[in-house]
């Protein structure tokens, strides 16, 4: 499914794939100091890789939240770092007519857990035969996401990916089930381990978003050791200053050594189960 994507399928299949970005697209200076550095680390470690940023942010806790910097704008940024370093770029939607706007931009179609149920979004996601990464709804077992594929598969599109981004554990928190990813690789789709909003701490007092990024290494490697296809990270050079999901994202300065460790667990992997 992956292999369609150029940069990916030159690269080490053995190894997962990266997915990683800043929450929004703040400013084309911004992207492409992150997507630079981003490359420069997962072409060391021949990671495949798809940079992620949201041209929208549809899914705010307060009315005068960051939203975006205008769509228009935004996903021509994506159209350029697509072009000039030739990489496939990922984008969240969040209606039917953003499904076709968006794709004549982008690579990979995203689906927000919040809306893994909408039926219209979906079927238009899948109609443009992009690739479609469903990310798992918050409120849903593991064994539900067949649904949610089932409706992409009979809009005609199998070019699939499952996006696990933790399960609502009380009012404010998220807890990653384990337990559910090797449930979901038995549709025959790649799944994906969101590190970074796995970790968040939502509906806040305050109306902003918490989160515990000191635990992203540990969600990571847990991730890695039972299997997953892909890594999904929220990354920043400064999240403290970050316009969006800053309190979850892990620090630009940390990937490298992240990516080192979680390259030497999948090969101590591949080794016993080779």
């Amino acid at each position: 499914m992956i292999e369609n994507i150029d940069r990916i399928k030159n690269l080490d299949s053995n190894n997962f794939f990266l997915m990683a970005g800043p929450c929004a697209i703040e400013s084309e200076e911004n992207v492409f100091e992150i997507a630079e550095r981003v490359i420069e680390i997962t072409d060391k470690y021949k990671i495949p890789y798809i940079f992620k940023a949201s041209y929208r942010k549809a899914n705010r806790s307060r009315l005068d939240s960051f939203t975006g910097i205008g769509d228009e704008k935004g996903l021509n940024i994506l159209r350029k770092l697509k072009e000039t370093y030739k990489i496939p770029i990922v984008t969240d939607i969040h209606s039917v007519q953003e499904a076709q706007y968006a794709s004549q931009f982008v690579d990979v179609l995203q689906i927000p857990a919040f809306l893994c149920r909408q039926t219209d979004i979906l079927v238009a996601a899948a109609k443009t035969q992009k690739v479609v990464n469903i990310k798992k709804g918050q409120f849903l077992s593991p064994e539900s996401m067949k649904f949610a594929i089932n409706k992409v598969i009979e809009s005609g599109n199998n070019k699939i990916m499952i996006t696990e981004r933790g399960s609502t554990f009380g009012y404010y928190d998220l807890i990653v089930d384990y337990r559910g990813i090797p449930e979901m690789q038995k549709t025959g789709f790649p799944v994906v381990l969101d590190i970074t909003h796995s970790l968040q701490q939502p509906n806040q007092s305050l109306g902003v978003t918490g989160g515990k990024p000191e635990l992203i290494e540990t969600i990571a490697k847990a991730g890695i050791a039972v299997g997953v296809n892909g890594i999904f990270i929220e990354t920043h050079p400064n999240p403290k200053e970050a316009k969006s999901d800053g309190a979850n994202m892990l620090h630009l300065d940390y990937l490298d050594n992240l990516l080192y460790k979680l390259v030497e667990i999948r090969k101590t992997i591949n080794l016993f189960d080779s």
